[in-house]
């Protein structure tokens, strides 16, 4: 397991600035969130960043994993849009023409996976209609990320079609490929999850690819710094030792871009207090 840090917590920063901080303090995972400032996967040096990217990660001797959440990339005027949900064929087309290429990039870095959520649905449909559209979608991709020999990690968001574990045991039985892994985000299953975060850990060790952490309250999907949520993370980074998972553990405060130094070194103090003390780093 190697500690990390997401991208999209360091907006503020260049790029290569907030990895090198990263490495300094002593990360070794990056959670590349791909957007207009950081691997812009339309851009015309995308091949020259990549490159960069790689070397730094090399550099460092760091993981990574490319993370789709950008808010504003594919539509500047609503938030996360298009999405697998999408109402018609071409916005949906937009997005996998998107995911294919964070693919393409993580082929090239030797990502870990690359990560990514349904989005929400906007129309009155039927649940089995809605879950098979987002199934498509997500075959099309798996499909692609086969012949690239890339892992994907499904991500279940508060708010979105996809938000509870259970909902993504649906979601599997219909896309059914053994690279169609998950992305566990610790606070969402405090959010959302009645069972202990443990629970969910051990039964899912075998898919899981990718994990996001920060702290949470019951019922409110909001990205808080370690000590202001109600997670207690003893157990949780107990048990991911105990499952042998070796991926990046990735923290996310997208909302705390600002103060991106402090968190960073906060962050990395508060994991790596629990590890020591429970003997685990």
């Amino acid at each position: 397991m190697r500690l990390g840090y997401n991208t999209n917590g360091t907006s503020d920063h260049r790029w290569p600035e907030a990895v090198q901080l990263m490495a300094e303090i002593g990360y070794r995972s990056v959670a590349v969130t791909v957007d207009h400032d950081c691997l812009d996967p339309f851009s015309p040096r995308l091949t020259d960043d990549i490159e960069a990217m790689r070397a730094l990660l090399e550099q460092n001797d760091m993981i990574s994993v490319v993370e789709t959440g950008a808010r504003f990339l594919l539509n500047p005027r609503v938030k996360h849009e298009p999405t697998l949900m999408s109402a018609t064929a071409d916005e949906r087309r937009l997005r996998v023409d998107f995911l294919k290429r964070c693919v393409d990039i993580s082929a090239e870095l030797g990502a870990d996976a690359v990560s990514f959520w349904s989005g929400v649905l906007r129309e009155d449909i039927p649940e089995a209609a809605a879950i098979e559209r987002l199934a498509a979608g997500c075959r099309e991709v798996c499909e692609y990320a086969a012949t690239k020999d890339v892992r994907l990690a499904f991500e279940p968001e508060p708010g979105m079609f996809i938000e509870t574990m259970a909902d993504y045991a649906n979601l599997l039985e219909l896309v059914d490929a053994p690279h169609f892994g998950l992305t566990i985000d610790i606070g969402h299953l405090q959010c959302v999850e009645d069972e202990p975060i443990s629970d969910h850990l051990r039964r899912w060790s075998d898919r899981l690819f990718n994990i996001h952490i920060e702290d949470m309250c019951r019922g409110v999907h909001e990205h808080l710094p370690f000590g202001e949520g109600e997670i207690d993370f003893e157990p949780v980074l107990s048990t991911l030792c105990d499952i042998g998972f070796a991926g990046g553990l990735n923290v996310e405060l997208s909302r705390h871009s600002h103060m991106a130094p402090t968190m960073l070194q906060e962050s990395y103090d508060f994991l790596k207090r629990i590890l020591r003390a429970e003997g685990l780093g």
